[in-house]
This record gives structure tokens, C-alpha cells and sequence, in this order.
């Protein structure tokens, strides 16, 4: 099985791309969506963030605004959270690996892939890019999103000038909604047809 992780800044198109590779028949373990059900109502998590964070947690799930509050500025608080969901998150991915042993290829969806030093556990890494311009009027087109939150955003992020120049292969999802779909599906079956080295960047 090859291990494609599978990353990209705020507004790049990196859903779309998941979901082209999907199309091409890889399996996309989505990150985000795991946290997301963890963290809802019922959510596995939920108990270990009220035992950190009291009050944070309800019967609709994450309070994100209260645990925001409680984690914000403070560096100790986010190692907490993070302590928490990172093992869970690692437990989940290991869970969709094994329900997918059969696929050549199994795409993971992490975006703070490079951030977060994911990369050292896959084989090849894709990022998904865009213009400036474009990515910045697709973030604030989102409901509730401000230039001041985007900002804050970014910087939480690596530039994405240096996530292309770590990648494997870069999707750019700035030209026509084909022309990334062929990109996508050539890199696929380049990975399908000749494999790929083991590739490590500095």
C-alpha cells in the first residue's frame, strides 16, 4: 500500500482534490472529519475534554467557542487538546488503513500535514495550491470568515510557497476544474504504474 498524504493551505481546494481522488477509486481518510465526529454529539473524545476543559462539552458536543477561549494564548492548554485528539486521530487513521488493507493506494487528508511532521509517515506527499488572490476571495466568501480571521489562519500555517516546494507532487487547483481532475488522475496512475521511492525532504 502507498501512503499519500495529502495536504494544502485554507481555500486551496484541497476537498475537492480528496474527493477527485476518491473518483479514482483511493480511499481518503479525512483528519478533519474524524475530529469533527469525535468532538460531536456523543463524540469519543468528549469525556477526556470535559475532564480537562469543565464546561466546554454539552449535549450538542464541542462548546468550540468556550474550549477556544480556554486554549487561546495559552500554549500549556493546547498541548492538553492535543494530548487528547492527536492519539485518537492516529487510532482512527490506523482504523481505516486496516478496513482498506486491500488498496493500492490510501490517500490521508491531514492539513497540518507538514505543520505537524505527518509527512515522515507517508510515502509521498500532494499539495494542493492556488493563487493568492484566489484563495483569498474563496475563504472570505465563507460564511462568518473576516480578513482578521484569515490572517490568523495563515499564520498558523506553513506558507505555501514552502508546502510546494516540500511536496511530491503539487495539484493546482487555480486552472479549470478538468485540467485538476487530469492532473489528479495522472499522478494516480503514475503511482499505480511505477510505485514510488521512499522520499525524504530537509
Amino acid at each position: 500500500m502507498i501512503l499519500l498524504g495529502l495536504t494544502g493551505s485554507i481555500g486551496m481546494g484541497k476537498s475537492t482534490v480528496a474527493a477527485m481522488l476518491r473518483d479514482c477509486g483511493v480511499p481518503v481518510f479525512d483528519a478533519d472529519a474524524a475530529v469533527r465526529a469525535m468532538q460531536g454529539p456523543g463524540g469519543a473524545a468528549l469525556p477526556a475534554i470535559e475532564a480537562a476543559f469543565p464546561g466546554t462539552t454539552g449535549p450538542e458536543g464541542l462548546d468550540r467557542a468556550k474550549l477556544g477561549q480556554a486554549v487561546f494564548g495559552n500554549p500549556e492548554a493546547l498541548k492538553r487538546i492535543e494530548a487528547i485528539m492527536h492519539p485518537m486521530v492516529r487510532d482512527a487513521q490506523v482504523a481505516f488503513m486496516t478496513e482498506h488493507a486491500a488498496a493500492d493506494i490510501v490517500a490521508l487528508d491531514v492539513p497540518l500535514l507538514f505543520e505537524k511532521g505527518g509527512w515522515q509517515a507517508v510515502h509521498a506527499t500532494m499539495v494542493v495550491s492556488a493563487p493568492p488572490e484566489m484563495q483569498r476571495q474563496r475563504v472570505l466568501a465563507r460564511p462568518g470568515m473576516t480578513p482578521e480571521k484569515f490572517e490568523a489562519i495563515l499564520a498558523t500555517q506553513m506558507p505555501d510557497s514552502e508546502k510546494r516546494a516540500r511536496a511530491d507532487y503539487v495539484v493546482d487547483t487555480g486552472v479549470g476544474i478538468e485540467e485538476t481532475r487530469a492532473t489528479v488522475q495522472r499522478i494516480v496512475d503514475g503511482l499505480r504504474r511505477d510505485g514510488v521511492a521512499r522520499v525524504r525532504h530537509a
